[in-house]
């Protein structure tokens, strides 16, 4: 009745190392935060070790803020200044 689910192995490359392996061993990175909202998405992938390493907490607004500060065109000094200050205006600080 149904079609087989066997498809070809696709092989994929984690973002973060480089390494190439089976998208059958890897796990999806939604660089919004939200994998389970499909539609028009094109996923990278992480391998076990990596996605593992990374913080799993939401992201809401993040790349909003990433962009705004225009991250990756600054210092690293300047974009931690930028960043800390912008977040504790909208949200405060750390011990509120």
């Amino acid at each position: 009745m149904w079609g087989s689910r066997k498809t070809k192995q696709e092989s994929v490359t984690c973002i973060a190392c480089g390494c190439s392996l089976p998208r059958s061993e890897a796990r999806e990175y939604d660089k919004y935060g939200d994998r389970w909202e499909r539609a028009g998405k094109e996923f990278e992938h992480l391998c076990k070790a990596c996605d593992h390493d990374l913080c799993h907490q939401p992201r809401d607004e993040l790349e909003g803020l990433l962009v705004e500060i225009d991250a990756g065109s600054h210092s690293q000094a300047e974009f931690l200044s930028w960043y800390s200050a912008l977040v504790e205006e909208r949200y405060g600080t750390i011990e509120e």
